[in-house]
């Protein structure tokens, strides 16, 4: 498998900002002290580790090592707070920005000059990596050190824009910035638009913006209209649950109904995280009858019955739908669940998922109240329709500004 992986990766048409800043002799870094936060998915097409490419770097001091969740080296679980550590490989002090700290104090920049980020993006705002990136970058603007951000695919690609903004008073780490729930940005033009549109705020946005001197070293290669398997790269999973990059894509379509805790199972504690809708009690034959009968652009529907390895239902068979894209483009992906909700709405309407959960983090995902409150009157995803969509063509307008590709 590993054959494989650099097979493919020798032949990438796409090379991410890590390669692109080697060709050019690590412009930037240079005579520099240098901070790094990055995790395992921060590495060039040869699978190589940008910690080891830094650290051994001609004239670069790589000197802190600065860790999101699930930790430098990926060895924290989903949720799993990181203390500070000593990274084994470089003897390099690891400072934990998922446990006590979520942003780096002055402290732990002290004595830098510029602080680089390399983490693979998944292109959905829930996910908080991008949060660990803007208290970086607002720490950092605090002290005056430059951010450098090596830019890497969006493997959801350029041009999917979808869901609302967060409301006032849903600002939080998996919800930290004005923008979709699919922003349709690389990492690097995402940390432009922030940086310019005073979207930098603090965690919960309650704090007046900062703007860093912020570099971003770009991919080669890259169009708009790439999934990640278009870019020849091999996938290093970011965090556990995203093992493969079509992972990264059914993300969004189910991860809000993933919130609702034991009332169904999306694939996680199975070999298909975020790609499936079953539970003991569902007819897979008469659920996917009724998805197919919404015709949903771009979406298709199977019948699955698998046993999770783990988790609240391991070992106990469940029912339902797996599903697949017969055209990714035509596909709204973040409705995909709210028609799941509706369905099974239509067919067990005893069995509401907006009671007896806890339903402050489906909230926060979403970044507002009110898709679930609306919602949750009627079990139509055409009474959230108009909401839903309501920011996606202006935050296209603002966020083309930011374009690098």
């Amino acid at each position: 498998m590993a054959a494989l992986l650099l097979c493919v990766a020798a032949s990438a048409r796409v090379k991410p900002g890590i390669e692109v800043l080697r060709d050019r002799g690590f412009e930037g870094l240079r005579g520099r002290k240098v901070g790094l936060l990055t995790n395992p998915s921060g590495v060039d097409a040869s699978l190589r580790s940008t910690i080891d490419i830094l650290y051994e770097a001609p004239g670069v001091e790589l000197v802190r090592l600065f860790g999101p969740e699930h930790g430098v080296r990926g060895d924290a679980y989903a949720g799993d707070h990181t203390q500070d550590s000593i990274d084994p490989s470089t003897g390099l002090k690891v400072y934990s920005l998922y446990g006590q700290y979520r942003q780096p104090t002055r402290e732990m920049l002290e004595g830098l000059d510029v602080v680089v980020y390399d983490i693979q993006d998944v292109g959905c705002r829930s996910y908080t990596f991008i949060s660990s990136l803007g208290l970086m970058m607002r720490s950092c603007a605090e002290m005056g050190i430059e951010v450098m951000v090596l830019d890497r695919p969006n493997p959801l690609g350029g041009l999917k824009v979808e869901g609302p903004y967060p409301r006032p008073g849903y600002y939080s780490f998996v919800g930290q910035y004005k923008i979709p729930y699919i922003y349709g940005l690389t990492v690097g033009e995402l940390a432009r638009l922030i940086n310019e549109e005073g979207l930098n705020r603090g965690q919960k946005g309650d704090l007046k913006p900062l703007r860093c001197r912020l570099t971003v070293v770009p991919m080669e290669g890259w169009e708009r209209s790439m999934t990640y398997v278009q870019t020849g790269l091999p996938w290093v999973l970011p965090s556990p649950n995203i093992p493969y990059p079509q992972t990264a894509i059914n993300y969004p379509c189910s991860g809000l109904a993933g919130e609702f805790g034991s009332f169904i199972n999306i694939g996680i504690g199975y070999s298909l995280p975020f790609g499936t809708f079953a539970a003991e009690w569902i007819d897979s034959a008469l659920l996917k009858f009724t998805l197919d009968s919404y015709m949903l652009p771009g979406v298709a529907w199977r019948e699955i019955h698998y046993k999770p390895f783990w988790g609240s239902r391991a070992g106990k068979m469940v029912h339902g739908v797996q599903f697949d894209f017969t055209d990714y483009e035509a596909a709204t992906l973040t409705l995909i669940q709210f028609y799941v909700l509706q369905a099974l709405h239509e067919l067990y309407p005893q069995r509401n998922p907006f009671t007896g959960a806890s339903l402050a983090m489906f909230d926060k995902v979403c970044g507002t109240d009110y898709a679930r409150l609306r919602f949750s009157e009627t079990f139509r995803v055409s009474s959230i329709l108009e909401y839903w969509t309501a920011d996606v063509a202006g935050f296209r307008k603002l966020s083309q500004n930011y374009y690098l590709y």
